[in-house]
C-alpha cells in the first residue's frame, strides 16, 4: 500500500483502498443511483405513515400490518442502496463485473404484496 492509499480519508476503506480510481462520471452515476434508492425508501416510509392515517377507513389491525410491511420494505431499500453502491464502486475500481440487480424485483413484488393486502382489507371493510 502506498502513502496515498494510507492517507486516503475516504470511507469505507474496503471500497476506496482497492483497485484504481474509476472515471468520476461512473462514480457519480453510482452515487445518483444510491440516492434514488434512498428516495424510494423514503417514499415507501411516507406511504407507511399515510396508511396509518385515519382518512383510510380500515380496521386498525390491517392498517398496522400494512404500515409495518411498508416500513420493512423501506428498510430493505435503504439496505439495498448501500450494498448496491458498495458492490458497484468496488467492481468499477477492480475491473470486475457489476453486481446483480435485485432492487426492481424487490420493489415490484414487495409493493404488489402490500397493495394486494390493502385491496383485500378495503374490500372486506367496505
Amino acid at each position: 500500500m502506498d502513502a496515498r492509499e494510507q492517507d486516503d480519508p475516504r470511507r469505507p476503506r474496503s471500497v476506496y483502498r482497492v483497485g484504481g480510481e474509476p472515471d468520476a462520471r461512473f462514480s457519480l452515476a453510482n452515487e445518483r443511483t444510491y440516492l434514488a434508492w434512498t428516495r424510494t425508501g423514503l417514499a415507501v416510509a411516507a406511504g407507511a405513515l399515510a396508511v396509518r392515517s385515519p382518512i383510510l377507513d380500515l380496521p386498525e389491525v390491517e392498517r398496522e400490518i400494512a404500515a409495518a410491511a411498508l416500513l420493512v420494505l423501506a428498510l430493505g431499500f435503504f439496505g439495498h442502496a448501500v450494498v448496491r453502491w458498495r458492490g458497484s464502486e468496488r467492481a468499477m475500481r477492480t475491473g470486475g463485473p457489476l453486481p446483480g440487480f435485485i432492487g426492481p424485483i424487490l420493489l415490484g413484488v414487495g409493493l404488489a404484496v402490500v397493495v394486494a393486502g390493502l385491496l383485500v382489507a378495503v374490500l372486506v371493510a367496505g
